[in-house]
């Protein structure tokens, strides 16, 4: 078996390929054969097509899944399953779609949005410190 080292355009397919290897780049990814190893496509969007087979845990922005995945999906804002679509393993994400007809097997857990920083004054706060009154000092007239 041999891995496909060439560089993946935008919308990469992958229809062709078999590999091993373990797979991180930073545009969207387009499989529609068998992959095996870790897809981190490094915060772009995976799509496994139709005629996809991937056994790999899957760390990306956003998961579609056509086809067949064994393996956990941890997507940073969302995963969308599709009626075709054959899922063994677990799904962390903030937000999901599930097509009627779609399998999953696993365990699914919704995560928060990540928590923005807020600018007062200049000075960037986590939200915890936003809501904290600020210390006010003393008016001193002479």
């Amino acid at each position: 078996m041999s891995a496909v080292t060439a560089p993946w355009p935008e919308s990469s397919d992958a229809r062709a390929a078999r590999s091993e290897s373990d797979r991180a780049k930073s545009e969207d990814l387009y499989i529609d054969g068998q992959v095996e190893g870790t897809i981190d496509p490094k915060g772009s969007r995976l799509t496994i097509g139709p005629n996809g087979s991937v056994k790999a845990n899957v760390n990306a922005c956003a998961v579609v899944v056509q086809g067949r995945l064994e393996g956990n999906i941890h997507a940073s804002d969302r995963v969308d399953l599709k009626r075709s679509a054959i899922v063994v393993g677990d799904i962390a994400t903030q937000r999901i779609s599930i097509d009627e007809g779609a399998y999953l097997k696993g365990s699914v857990n919704i995560q928060k949005e990540a928590p923005k920083k807020e600018v007062l004054g200049g000075i960037a706060l986590s939200p915890n410190e936003a809501a904290q009154p600020r210390k006010r000092w003393p008016l001193l007239l002479f």
